[in-house]
């Protein structure tokens, strides 16, 4: 999958940086809650000078943004996106996720409790496995869905989505909180490729209580969480894998990626 680079450096620039091993003891953020923006690059600039008076950027080997693959899976009804779209509690996102520049491979399950608070897991796997799950990580999400919900999940999966984006890490210099900058987000399908628009970023923000300094300076410029902004179910609706996206549409709109008939 090719992708074009675009300039970071007025965006990493500001920053300390952190090491990956150091963030995690911070930060490791495997159960928060998040809260997730859609920015355009001028308001997201003016983010930056506040993010950088709280935050340290990750760096590693002279690098502080990052290329991500991921690969969604669902059942053939696309049980999982339409829990989403529906807004179920129990709900359950599978992905592959491969990262380039470290040369490294995740199965990661996504669910929710029953306070609203994100619950991931994740499984090393081998890099060269990427787009497909072997037993062990099919029996990885079936030990994630029955620890949490008390129930076997059920369900066959395939792969149904992928995406490329870059990714800038920011972690809280006190702790306990974390952000991600997403941005030059494409998704494929066996159709073609969909990419939204260049100058909108996707701002995740994950802490314990949801409302942490990052959020803090977002709201000062006038910048709210935008509702229905999964990068999964965006890229359905983007593709037109699926049509009932009511619930994404917002996001949609912001980053571009309407599908033409909507």
């Amino acid at each position: 999958m090719d992708m074009p680079e675009r300039p970071i450096d007025w965006l990493v620039a500001p920053f300390a940086p952190i090491g990956l091993e150091a963030l995690n003891d911070k930060a490791a953020m495997l159960e928060r809650l998040d809260n997730k923006y859609v920015v355009p690059a001028p308001a997201l600039a003016l983010a930056m000078s506040g993010f950088a008076q709280y935050f340290d950027v990750l760096e590693i080997g002279g690098r502080r943004a990052f290329t991500y693959d991921t690969c969604y899976f669902d059942d053939a009804g696309r049980g999982c996106y339409h829990d989403h779209h529906q807004g179920r509690r129990r709900r359950i996102k599978v992905r592959q996720r491969r990262y380039i520049d470290a040369r490294l491979c995740y199965v990661e399950v996504k669910l929710k409790d029953r306070r609203g608070i994100t619950v991931k897991k994740r499984l090393r796997t081998d890099y060269e496995q990427y787009g497909r799950l072997d037993a062990a990580a099919l029996a990885h999400v079936e030990h994630s869905h029955r620890e949490l919900y008390g129930e076997s999940f059920g369900r066959v999966l395939q792969p149904v989505l992928e995406m490329r984006y870059r990714r800038v890490t920011l972690v809280a210099r006190e702790g306990g909180e974390r952000m991600t900058i997403d941005h030059g987000i494409c998704f494929l399908r066996d159709d073609g490729r969909y990419d939204t628009d260049p100058d909108m970023f996707v701002v995740e923000t994950k802490s314990a209580n949801g409302n942490g300094l990052a959020d803090a300076v977002l709201r000062a410029l006038h910048q709210h969480p935008t509702a229905g902004c999964s990068k999964y179910c965006v890229g359905m609706g983007a593709t037109g894998a699926v049509t009932r996206i009511n619930r994404f549409r917002p996001a949609l709109r912001k980053l571009g990626a309407l599908p033409r008939a909507a």
